[in-house]
Formats: C-alpha cells, sequence, structure tokens
C-alpha cells in the first residue's frame, strides 16, 4: 500500500505539475527488442519524472508481476509510478496512482476506495468532462490525442494545442497532452497551459531513449511550461 502523501512528494497539486512535466507509458511492442524494463531505466536515468504501467492485452497476474518490477526502478529514481486502467494491480503493487478512461471504474468510486495520498489521473478532451473528473476527485488529466498517434486506437479525433488549452484553461488541476508528441512537437505545447505531456512511441521507440527524455522534458523546465 502507498503510504499516505507518498504520491505528493513536492508539495500538493503544485509539486504534482512538477512532476508531471513528462510521463513515460510502456509498450512492449515498441520497446522491442529491448524489454520495457530497460527502456524505462534508460529513461528514469535520464530525468524522466513519472512512469506509466500500460499494457492493455496482458492479465493482471502478469501486469502486477511487470509492475513490482517497475515500482523497484521508479522508487530507485524517486519517480511517480501509475498503472493504466487497473486500480487493483496499482494498489497490489504499491504504485502512486492509476489513470482512468471514460469506460474504467467510475472516478468518483475510486477516489472514495482508495487511500489519502493515491493519485488518480482521468482521460477526457472536453471542458466539461474534466471540470467534472476534478469534482469528483481527479489529481490531474490526460489530454488528447492532441495530434493522431497509431499507439492508441481508441484515440478519436485529434484536438491539437488549441483543444488541448481549452481544456487546461477549463480546471486548475495539472493537464498533460498525450497523442503523436514527438521531440519536435513538444515545444509546440508550452502555451498551453499544460503542466506537461505523456508518449509513448517518442521514448519506447527511441534508439536513444535516454536522449528523448532529455529532450522532451526540455520544454517544460521554464515556467511558461507549468500550471
Amino acid at each position: 500500500m502507498v503510504p499516505p502523501g507518498t504520491g505528493r512528494r513536492g508539495g500538493g497539486r503544485e509539486g504534482l505539475a512538477e512532476r508531471l512535466r513528462l510521463v513515460v507509458v510502456t509498450d512492449e511492442a515498441q520497446a522491442a527488442p529491448r524489454g520495457v524494463i530497460e527502456v524505462v531505466r534508460l529513461a528514469l536515468s535520464a530525468g524522466a519524472p513519472a512512469i506509466q504501467l500500460r499494457a492493455k492485452e496482458q492479465s493482471a497476474r502478469e501486469l502486477a508481476g511487470l509492475g513490482r518490477e517497475l515500482r523497484r526502478e521508479t522508487t530507485a529514481h524517486g519517480a511517480l509510478l501509475f498503472v493504466n486502467d487497473r486500480v487493483d494491480v496499482a494498489l497490489a503493487v504499491s504504485a502512486d496512482g492509476v489513470h482512468l478512461g471514460p469506460d474504467d471504474l467510475p472516478l468518483a468510486a475510486v477516489r472514495r476506495s482508495t487511500p489519502p495520498g493515491f493519485l488518480i489521473g482521468y482521460s477526457t478532451d472536453d471542458p466539461e468532462e474534466a471540470r467534472e473528473a476534478e469534482r469528483e476527485g481527479a489529481d490531474y488529466l490526460g489530454v488528447g490525442a492532441v495530434w493522431a498517434t497509431p499507439s492508441k486506437e481508441d484515440a478519436g479525433e485529434s484536438i491539437g494545442p488549441d483543444g488541448l488549452a481549452r481544456v487546461a484553461r477549463a480546471v486548475s488541476i495539472p493537464v498533460v497532452g498525450i497523442g503523436g508528441i514527438t521531440v519536435a512537437r513538444a515545444r509546440l505545447l508550452t502555451g498551453t497551459g499544460a503542466a506537461g505531456i505523456a508518449v509513448i512511441g517518442a521514448v519506447m521507440g527511441a534508439a536513444d531513449p535516454g536522449a528523448a527524455v532529455r529532450l522532451l522534458l526540455e520544454p517544460f523546465t521554464t515556467d511558461r511550461g507549468r500550471t
């Protein structure tokens, strides 16, 4: 179990925004021929502040095994660990939180059933849904797809930087852009009010994951990239 407040090191939501400058989302296929753990280790060593375990094809047992390995790595580097969709797995591996989508357990119910300090992210590209998620207890929002992406079949239509900005203006919690974000595109999002970005292929599929992490982080190290 995550000790109360573990996920909020650095001071409340302001501290959380700082730690969401870059969320590296796992993908076994894009990491190949390397393993997910190898790529994550390189990303963490380069300063990635958060990792999200996403492996929709794996069983709960398989997810928990990988999650425990990732928990050891993220703990060693002082980084956050989120589990995509699966609240049970997140709690079982002592992750810092879970990231939910519209088809997952209701956000308010998850908030009521998880311990203090457990972080909940929620995916939406709609400002009103974003406000509702904040009211129900979301700590941050994943917003996109900002650009078209082959990594998520259910990503829907792209909303562009303007769509990301509309959601960021609608809420007071940190917003993270996701979808089609590359090193070249990351800088285009610093004026949107987003705290940071979440990427899959830009790190998982990179020839040099560490170099990719450093380049993706750079635009969000200035005040204009923070919320």
